[in-house]
């Protein structure tokens, strides 16, 4: 009978190898993952002392099939990439593009005023600019301070 040398590192070790496998598989969606893989666009919200700004990005999607709908709080953009028909050689296609209806719901962080809300798309970038409201813009906190007694 031989003797092996217990590593207590090398269980740490097969448990990590484990987990990256793990990670690795569910990073990409396998075949029969995608038909229910739902992809949102991305988006990138900034603010100045007049408007929100919100930058979203819609490849593949023309302006006719956007839902844009804008609340005092909320913006909600929804969609539909509509997929080509295209066979290749054997009757065997392969894509990695995702079609399907998307739906994305923005919280904004102030009130807006929802019927001036001005819509660019160029190039599959939406550009929202939605200008805040009166209260909003002139909203002023004071600050107490308190001197420390000594």
């Amino acid at each position: 009978m031989a003797l092996i040398r217990y590593n207590p590192w090398q269980e740490l070790n097969d448990l990590q190898r484990q987990m990256n496998r793990l990670f690795e598989e569910t990073r990409v969606p396998s075949t029969a993952f995608e038909r229910d893989f739902v992809k949102v666009p991305a988006a990138e919200i900034t603010q100045t002392d007049d408007a929100i700004h919100l930058k979203l990005e819609v490849p593949g999607v023309e302006a006719k099939d956007l839902d844009i709908q804008v609340t005092e709080n909320t913006v909600s953009i929804s969609g539909d990439r509509k997929s080509e028909n295209k066979t290749e050689e054997k009757g065997m296609t392969r894509t990695e593009f995702h079609y399907g209806k998307f739906q994305r719901v923005i919280p904004l962080p102030a009130k807006i005023e929802n019927t001036n809300v001005v819509a660019e798309y160029k190039d599959g970038i939406l550009n929202l600019t939605l200008p805040k409201t009166l209260q909003e813009k002139n909203k002023v906190v004071k600050v107490n301070l308190e001197q420390a007694s000594t």
